[in-house]
């Protein structure tokens, strides 16, 4: 009997789980009106643009699906920065990424947000650039 119960919770666990969407592309474009999906060079990275950077600025330069390692070469390194895990972590049998993100702050020129790809990796690709001429690259 306690088998028959074990196996009936196990499948309602598993097919409860593998009914919940991974795709957060509808709740970005509604949580920011004026942000936009783009794609990395390669197509495997979609990412967000909020904003448009000045001509001039540093995030002019940034793609979505740079690695950390190509930013800070590229523009410098950020003024501060914070990590998190998200509610990815835990999904039961969830073996993708994006379970952590980095966050990179810049002075007058905004936010730099990085997610790991893979599940046994570190944030490696950029995921949203928020463009924000008043930022103090300080995170909160």
């Amino acid at each position: 009997m306690q088998r028959y119960l074990l196996a009936i919770c196990l499948t309602l666990f598993v097919g409860c789980a593998s009914q919940h969407p991974t795709d957060t592309t509808a709740t970005s474009k509604a949580s920011t009106p004026n942000g936009r999906i783009v794609k990395s060079k390669d197509g495997t990275v979609e990412g967000e643009i909020i904003g448009t950077p000045a001509p001039k600025s540093k995030f002019v330069k940034l793609r979505i699906g740079m690695t950390p390692e190509e930013v800070e070469k590229l523009i410098g390194r950020a003024d501060d920065t914070d990590s998190h895990i998200t509610g990815k972590v835990f999904i039961p049998f969830h073996f993708g990424g994006d379970k952590r993100r980095l966050e990179a702050f810049y002075k007058h020129e905004g936010q730099l947000t990085f997610s790991n790809t893979n599940n046994f990796i570190a944030p490696n690709a950029l995921i949203r650039i928020e463009v924000n001429p008043k930022a103090t690259g300080i995170s909160k």
